[in-house]
């Protein structure tokens, strides 16, 4: 049986798109307030799950199911071009899921509860009959949840060695929620396309001008509430670092609403830099609170 090249598998597997969920696994591991000394076999063993494993299992089941649609759009990709034969790319999200589930479990129960989630989530999003990619609503929860709110939390389970603090929890969700803007955006590029596959984004479904100002009051909402949290828990610094990168946001907003097919990558780029900043200092901000508690 021919073998892919390691090159390939690697392209199939997408290493780009690990930094989301690697980057929320930092802020995890930064909020819990526990020092890194002594630890750094568990935040290894967190990064390799995070992106390679979890990360990479979704791209390699969203390659493998939409092979069909890419050998329209994109033939030169690793399974319609034939570099990945067979089989193969089947073959290597179901070992991904299977490693990413073992090693979970060797970081703690509830990290594997984690992991658990995110494999079905990856799982359900490509795969049919579920596949929530079809679904602007679904789809889009369920990556914002796989690349934001899980990696965040396993890393703080990781360092904690134990449930998160409730405020970890809160934040966490609150900046998946926001997440699901982020995903939104990537949605602008191919609307006619999505039309024609009969993929309901939320673009398709709201049309481009009304799922950009919607994209922009997910993302922005959640801010407001983590602004309103730290000023609550004494954190003013924290508060009003992420209130001036929200302020940013909003004017870069005006320009990506005059035009949100042509300005969405522009804005991606941009304001969604802005939005993960945010997430990092809150987790510093959640540091001083935990940390002091413990």
């Amino acid at each position: 049986m021919t073998r892919p090249r390691a090159a390939t598998v690697l392209e199939l597997l997408k290493p780009i798109t690990w930094f989301a969920p690697m980057w929320a696994f930092a802020c995890g591991i930064i909020s819990a307030g526990v020092p890194l000394s002594g630890n750094w076999l568990m935040i290894a063993g967190g990064i390799l799950l995070a992106g390679p494993l979890v990360c990479g299992t979704s791209q390699a089941v969203n390659d493998w199911f939409d092979r069909h649609v890419d050998a329209i759009n994109e033939p030169d990709r690793p399974i319609p071009s034939g570099r990945m034969p067979g089989r193969w790319g089947l073959y290597i999200a179901i070992v991904t899921s299977l490693m990413a589930l073992a090693l979970a479990a060797v970081l703690g129960p509830f990290v594997l509860g984690a992991a658990l989630v995110g494999v079905a989530l990856a799982w359900a999003y490509s795969a049919p009959p579920i596949r929530l990619k079809r679904d602007g609503w679904g789809g889009n929860s369920a990556v914002a949840i796989c690349y934001e709110g899980l990696p965040w939390v396993t890393g703080a389970a990781i360092m904690a060695g134990t449930v998160p603090d409730w405020r970890i929890l809160l934040l966490a969700l609150l900046y998946s929620v926001g997440a699901h803007g982020i995903m939104t955006l990537n949605d602008f590029k191919a609307v006619n396309g999505d039309i024609r596959m009969g993929i309901a984004t939320l673009p398709v479904r709201l049309g481009v001008e009304r799922a950009a100002r919607f994209a922009c009051l997910v993302m922005a909402l959640p801010q407001m509430v983590v602004i309103a949290l730290l000023v609550s828990w004494e954190q003013p610094l924290h508060a009003a670092a992420i209130g001036l990168l929200l302020a940013t946001q909003f004017v870069l907003m005006r320009r990506f609403l005059r035009d949100p097919a042509k300005f969405a990558p522009w804005y991606n780029a941009t304001g969604t830099t802005l939005y993960v900043l945010g997430m990092l200092i809150s987790a510093f901000a959640l540091a001083g609170i935990v940390g002091g508690t413990q």
